[in-house]
């Protein structure tokens, strides 16, 4: 058994568990100036597989296919709480990290058919409403309401303080996803449009209609909103007034994910085309990479990009070229992170690594 062992000077800390098999070799990764912060092995059965990974403020979750989850430190790979939140084969869409007035986190999802909220120190129950309808995407809330999507194609909103329903607005088609915020609340729909109406009442604010469905989870970076577009578009628009987009990029493709947003850069995967990188403020071209499929994370100047040829690649975002690659064959999950520069990769038997950048 390893002890533990936290390094507060040099930032390496190693859980208490076997020795694990590393994701990728310490002298591999060192050709592409990074290091192994922390690594870990979840808790799960040797027949569950590691389904997804969530990256939410200053924790990372993981969801094994049997809907057993696991909450870890994203500065020290240390477990906060694991336990099982539904049956194998309940679905769970979505999850949201929300500060209520109390100031105090929450974590949102849909699972089952009820609406959940999670302790996100404790991991335990807060509060759970069976819904009597199905959804088409995660749920959004306010400091006063919740908005959930129905299969009917109606947009429903509750008050959050006891789960009761408002009112309804007919979205007209199915809704892809809500952005709630105390000022307005934004819903787009697979025939392409983007809603924005009062939070309080079905009062429109504005409406943008795109030539095709919108895909995945719309994106919002402070005042503004990115969207892809089956129509083979990515368009920034201004959440006050969103009817005439800042910018829009024609990728020349079929789009059926959504953007990546960092401080500088939108990533964008197309299919047949690979990953492309627009310049935020111009909505201009910056590189594209034919092999990547998503970015891992992004530092100084730098985007590490996951490959369908299982590697690696790093980005030079300001002279558009590819620095270096690295053989990243084991890794099968990942988590995607815009926040800050640690690199999230795991496989489907739960092995997670943490990596960052040399200085």
């Amino acid at each position: 058994m390893l002890s533990c062992v936290t390094k507060k000077e040099d930032k390496v800390y190693i859980s208490e568990q076997p020795a694990l098999q590393r994701l990728v070799s310490r002298k591999l990764l060192e050709q592409a100036r990074l290091k192994i912060q922390w690594e870990t092995k979840l808790p799960i059965e040797a027949t569950e597989r590691l389904d997804r990974l969530f990256i939410l403020g200053n924790r990372i979750y993981a969801l094994s296919d049997h809907n057993y989850f696991v909450s870890l430190s994203r500065e020290t790979g240390h477990e906060v709480f694991s336990r099982s939140f539904a049956p194998p084969g309940y679905t769970m869409l979505g999850l949201g990290l929300y500060k209520d007035e109390l100031d105090k986190d929450q974590l949102i999802s849909i699972i089952g058919n009820s609406l959940v909220e999670i302790s996100p120190e404790f991991g335990t129950e807060l509060r759970r409403k069976s819904l009597g309808f199905g959804v088409t995407c995660p749920a959004a809330r306010n400091s006063s309401y919740f908005y959930l999507a129905g299969v009917d194609n109606r947009l429903r909103v509750l008050r959050a303080k006891d789960k009761v329903e408002l009112f309804q607005v007919d979205a007209e088609k199915i809704i892809t996803c809500i952005i709630a915020d105390d000022d307005f609340v934004v819903f787009s729909t697979d025939a392409g449009n983007v809603t924005s109406m009062a939070p309080d009442k079905p009062n429109l604010l504005w409406r943008f209609e795109a030539g095709d469905g919108i895909v995945g989870p719309m994106v919002r970076d402070g005042e503004s909103l990115f969207v892809a577009s089956k129509d083979t578009y990515v368009y920034k628009l201004d959440v006050g007034q969103g009817r005439t987009p800042v910018w829009k990029y024609q990728t020349g493709g079929i789009l059926d994910t959504s953007p990546r947003v960092t401080a500088d850069v939108v990533y964008q995967y197309v299919h047949y085309q690979g990953l492309s990188a627009i310049d935020k403020n111009r909505g201009t071209l910056i590189w594209q990479l034919p092999e990547g499929v998503d970015l891992l994370a992004e530092a100084d100047g730098k985007a590490y990009v996951i490959t369908n040829a299982g590697t690696l690649v790093v980005m030079d975002n300001k002279k558009a070229k590819r620095l270096h690659s690295v053989n990243f064959a084991s890794v099968s999950k990942y988590g995607a992170n815009v926040t800050d520069s640690k690199i999230y990769i795991a496989d489907e038997a739960g092995r997670i690594t943490c990596l960052i950048p040399l200085e």
